[in-house]
């Protein structure tokens, strides 16, 4: 074989080589492995139209937060997560700071998802979105309190509902993102203030999920609880006669609608720091805020979509009416939480 000859063959070699590596390049885009602490039946839809829309296989492992941040630190550079996806803010945030996202630009989430429900960006872009949203709301017991009595944050905390108030944990992040949200709005010290007087008009010490708290409210055990708004929703939408019945003892309000507006939260997630596929990673978040990703969010989950411009057909959510939010950063929320946790100690808030 001559030169001319061998460098004909080694330049087909090459080509040949590249187009086998450029093949299972593109093989390797059509999966897309996602850890998941979202443990929703109807997201089961929301997964599998993705996957008839761009042929993309996704791989779940789903676990609880918890559970899924030790996973993830144990695997270390070695994982396979392509996508996290994370319930609430503060554990976002928990996880942004343990490094386990990748800052991507994209101006489609950018256009799509408000800048106080996403990470703060910088030069590298955004670490984690938000996908949907649920609300902190106040449910009482219809025959022991009046509405006005419980129409803010703070009125729980006052002496007029001594005895009469019931919570998940504080150390829950349901709880550690309201009382976040608070230092962000009042300070530490009015905030810890706020929790020393919940403390003293605890029903019963905090436990059970929120599910627990409308229960206990409506069995008498409680006059006033907290609960995340798709837990009451899910009540709201039930054919059970022991739901209907349960729903039929309490009202629900809306939070500081003539102050600062109601609490919210968020379910979000972002692309992994070590992603296998961070091109399909990216499509999969700019999926998760499609008009048609955002409808599943309300219809399957009893969500509120983050694009405003999504329609909601969901009846439940309908029941609870329309409601000012309050304006706060999600990612200062999540900041907040080892202030939050600290101040709810010295406070006795267990």
């Amino acid at each position: 074989m001559n030169k001319q000859q061998y460098l004909k063959f080694y330049s087909i070699s090459f080509l040949l080589m590249a187009l086998w590596h450029m093949g299972l390049a593109q093989a390797s885009d059509k999966e897309l492995n996602l850890y998941s602490a979202r443990h929703y039946q109807t997201d089961e839809a929301l997964y599998s139209n993705f996957t008839k829309k761009t042929g993309i296989k996704i791989n779940r492992i789903e676990a609880d937060d918890n559970a899924l941040a030790e996973r993830i630190k144990s695997e270390g550079a070695n994982s396979s997560a392509d996508v996290i996806l994370m319930v609430d803010a503060a554990r976002l945030w928990r996880a942004q700071i343990d490094g386990f996202f990748k800052p991507i630009h994209s101006k489609y989430l950018d256009s799509r998802i408000p800048a106080n429900l996403r990470s703060k960006p910088d030069a590298e872009g955004s670490t984690w979105f938000g996908f949907s949203t649920r609300a902190r709301l106040v449910v009482y017991n219809k025959a022991k309190i009046s509405q006005q009595d419980v129409d803010t944050y703070e009125k729980l905390a006052e002496p007029i509902n001594k005895g009469k108030v019931c919570t998940r944990s504080g150390t829950h992040p349901y709880m550690l993102s309201l009382i976040g949200a608070m230092i962000e709005r009042r300070g530490e010290a009015a905030t810890e203030e706020w929790a020393k007087g919940m403390v003293a008009n605890m029903a019963r010490p905090p436990r059970g999920g929120d599910t627990d708290q409308i229960k206990a409210v409506a069995s008498g055990e409680c006059g006033v609880a907290l609960t995340n708004s798709y837990y009451l929703v899910r009540l709201l939408r039930s054919t059970k006669p022991e739901d209907q019945e349960l729903v039929s003892k309490i009202g629900f309000v809306w939070p500081n609608q003539k102050t600062t507006g109601t609490h919210i939260n968020i379910a979000g997630g972002g692309v992994a720091k070590n992603a296998p596929h961070p091109q399909a990673a990216i499509q999969f978040l700019e999926y998760l805020a499609s008009d048609s990703a955002q409808e599943y969010f309300a219809d399957g989950n009893n969500e509120w979509p983050v694009v405003q411009s999504v329609k909601i057909n969901n009846d439940g959510l309908k029941l609870l009416g329309p409601f000012t939010p309050e304006n706060i950063s999600v990612a200062a929320i999540g900041k907040n939480q080892i202030a939050a946790q600290r101040l709810l100690d010295r406070a006795g808030y267990r």
